[in-house]
Formats: C-alpha cells, structure tokens, sequence
C-alpha cells in the first residue's frame, strides 16, 4: 500500500476540546500549558531456534496535561481522553498552583502541511508469513556459518504513533512515526564456553525497510563474530591506543558526552561541561553533532514531542563546545534557545531534552591510515553495552569484537576487553577521525522515558584509554 499524508491532529483530539482542557489547566494562574495526546499501535513476533517464539500485539491511548509556573512545572497523564476525562485532569493540574484565577482563550494556529508518512508499507498490513520467511531465511544463514552456532534468537518489533501536541501559545501540531527494528543475535558453543554476538538495525520507516536489509548477510556477519570471539584469546590490559571502528563505536559518545549536553543536567548543574559553551572542551579533531532530521533514521523526528521542528545541532566544533539539546523548560531554566529535542516515550511521561542521532562528524583519514599509525593497541570493532556515571561522565564499556593492532595491522582476535575512562578525557584524547560514517540504532532510557535513537562515528583514534582485559 502507498501512504498518503492525512491531517492525523482532530482524529486525536478537536480543537475545541483541545482548547478548553488548555484553557482550564491556565485557570490557576500559570503561564504556560500543554496537551499531548497519544494512539500507539505496537506489534511484535520473535523466532527462536526455528519456531515462532512469541507473538504479541496492542494499542495504547492517552493524553497528558503540562503547566509552567515559571521554572516549576506540573504534569499528568490519563488514558481517559473524554472530555469530562481531559477536563478532571486539567483542573487537577491547575490546582497545583495558588495563583490569581484567570480566564482564558487559547487561538491555535492554523496546522502545517501534514507532511508525506516517512512509509510505504504499513506494517501491520504485512502477512506473518512473509515475516516467518525473513526469520528462517536468517537463521539458516546464521547456522551455516558453523556448527558451533548452537542458538539463533530473531524478532521483530513495529510501531506506529500517532501525537498531537497543542499549546498556550497556540501551537497545534501533529505527527505520524511507524518504527520498525530487526532483532538477530547467535550464540556459538565450544569447550564448555560461548560468546554471543548481535545486530538490531532499524528505521523510522514502514516494512520497505527490508529492502534495503539483507537479512542473510547480517545473520551471517553476526554468526562470524560469535564463532571468532569463541576461538579467540584474552585481551591484554593496560594503557595503550585505541581504534574504535564506525557506527555503534558512538555508544561511547553518546552515554559518557551527551547526557552531559541535556539541559536536563545542565540545567542543575549535575553535569561537568555546565557552563562551558565557546571553550576548548575536545581535540580539535572532534566535531560532533545532534540531528533529527535526517530522513528514516531511527532517532529522527518531523516535530519533537514538545511540537516544535526538529533541527540539526552542532554541539561540538572543532573541539570548541556550540550548543547544548535544549527543550522548553530547559531553556526557561537556563536562557538558551530551545533546539526542538523535547522527547518522552509516551503521554505517561513529561518530556525532557534528548538526543535524537548523535555523532561525531567524518574526518580525514582511511580505517587503514588509524591503523598504520598505531605499533600497538586494541582495534574495537564492535562496542558493547556498559555502565556511565551520570554526573561525571566516568564509563566502562565492553568490547564485543576486539582484535589486537600489531606494527599497524589487525592480528589476532581478543575478548573479554573494556574500554574504561572518562568522557571529558576521551574527547580530548580522539586525534585522529576516519571518513566513513556510520550509524547503529539503540534506545535510551532517561527521566523521561525510553526513546529511539541513534549513535554513531567513522572509525577514529583514542591515543590512549585503559583497556581491561585478563
């Protein structure tokens, strides 16, 4: 099926409606509110070892009513959407402040151009067997790679939400988001051990985004690091150089350096780089940035949960911090302009700032150049998952397919490495950038819930970081 735009916003909510619940929650004397509403459709169907594990489907329908006194915010959420429903909440939240009553009537502006749905092909029009055959040809392929490969664990999640946001300031603003994300990880079995190794790519599109996606060869490429980080030895530790290679490397950017860019931190304070825009805060090699626009990417958005259009934002350029991610109460609480990255995982939750796909921009150099230029270190191809300190921006993340640099070539596979420093060092510490960029999707969590995004990098040079090993 073709997807054609469709002004979404009065299925949702009408304007009358919409103003009146803005107008009550404004009665109590605060100077600003907001009404989110929310229609999620979710599906899901996973395949383990050659049969359908689980399948599962839902709907989900709510609403949430927000109001700024100044710097002091109120919110709350229900899945009552009547209008009796909508206006109990409003006055509830109206009531929070002991202001001057007040009587108000909020205008919204004429909606935007509903833009062309970012799909195609809706999934939940999609067949289960066609699914079924997209599983089985992947798990043949991940089996093939070995005799080693003792499990193959595939599933497949799909999304489509549909979000009004309406506001004081007359704001009336819709948007359709169908996601769609592909599951594989393979365990290889040998000598009382195994290693697991895993993929998940997705996309902010509908079912055509299998047909950019060969399943075969990532069932294959998954299965080949299993059965490699099976065989290989143990990492060495110490001090040395580090090449981190493109796509999912940018985990480490984003958990130990981006949170530190929220406003929901640096607004308290909380984070080290508070209070450092226009100083030297990377290497000069190091420009990073935090884009919602880019079309299908997982973490992209046409508007942000707060209604405003999404943006590119560059936070560091040529190691001299720009811009942090900005949402409305951040910036009422620090000054700065807000850069359209209000994100919440559904209308229970307020949103907060967020990044949407954050990466470090290419740079000047071949995978082989950052290579050549180490006698001996650690090239992570892979990243793992890890742990950060929120405030400090100390980390410690897994390697899950490490080799060993010896005289500026890869030489033999190592597991069980880590990559263990702090995120304000490492920044200071890349001096080399590679030129292929790469994206890899993930989800991150937050006081505001868990929300699609992307990290990424081209492959670069840490000249040095603690590596944990054996």
């Amino acid at each position: 099926m073709t997807a054609k735009s469709t002004p979404l916003a009065e299925a949702l909510i009408d304007r009358q409606l919409a103003g009146d619940v803005i107008d009550m929650a404004l009665s109590g004397g605060a100077d600003f509110a907001e009404i989110f509403v929310e229609d999620r459709q979710t599906a899901g169907l996973s395949f383990l070892d050659g049969r359908i594990k689980n399948a599962a489907s839902g709907q989900s329908r709510g609403a949430g009513v927000r109001i700024f006194h100044g710097t002091r915010a109120v919110y709350a959420h229900t899945n009552d959407l009547s209008r009796d429903g909508l206006l109990a909440l409003a006055k509830a939240v109206s009531q929070t402040h002991r202001g001057s009553d007040k009587l108000v009537r909020t205008v919204f502006a004429e909606a935007a151009k509903p833009r062309e749905l970012p799909f195609w092909q809706s999934p939940f029009q999609i067949s289960a067997e066609r699914k079924i055959s997209l599983f089985e040809q992947a798990d043949k392929a991940a089996r093939a790679v070995g005799s080693e490969i003792s499990q193959v664990d595939i599933s497949l999640s799909e999304q489509l939400q549909n979000v009004l946001i309406a506001n004081s300031e007359g704001l009336w603003a819709a948007d359709v988001r169908p996601y769609i994300r592909f599951n594989l990880s393979a365990i290889a079995t040998g000598a009382g051990e195994f290693q697991t190794a895993s993929d998940s790519p997705g996309a902010l599109r509908g079912f055509e985004f299998f047909d950019g996606l060969d399943v075969v060869d990532l069932a294959e490429q998954v299965a080949r690091v299993a059965l490699t980080m099976l065989k290989a030895g143990y990492a060495p530790s110490g001090k040395m150089p580090v090449v981190i290679d493109k796509g999912f490397g940018g985990v480490i950017f984003h958990e130990a350096c981006g949170h530190l860019l929220e406003t929901t931190s640096v607004a308290t304070g909380a984070s080290v780089l508070a209070g450092k825009l226009g100083q030297q805060i990377a290497n000069t090699a190091v420009t990073a940035l935090d884009d919602g626009t880019i079309e299908g990417a997982w973490g992209s958005l046409a508007i942000d949960d707060e209604g405003a259009p999404t943006q590119k934002t560059t936070l560091i350029s040529n190691g001299i911090l720009e811009s942090y991610m900005v949402d409305k109460l951040g910036a009422r609480k620090t000054g700065y302009a807000p850069t359209g990255s209000g994100r919440r995982e559904s209308y229970r939750f307020a949103p907060t700032s967020r990044m949407r796909n954050t990466y470090i921009a290419p740079g000047d150099y071949s995978l082989d150049d950052l290579l050549a230029s180490v006698p001996y270190g650690l090239y992570a191809k892979r990243m793992g998952g890890g742990s950060v300190s929120p405030g400090t921006g100390d980390f410690n993340f897994s390697v899950r397919e490490a080799y060993m640099i010896r005289d500026g070539k890869i030489a033999e596979p190592v597991r069980g490495a880590t990559l263990i420093g702090n995120g304000a060092d490492i920044l200071m510490k890349i001096d080399m950038v590679g030129r292929e960029l790469a994206l890899a999707e993930g989800m991150c969590g937050s006081s505001s819930g868990s929300v699609p995004v992307t990290v990424g990098q081209p492959p670069l040079r840490v000249s040095e970081i603690v590596v944990g090993g054996r």
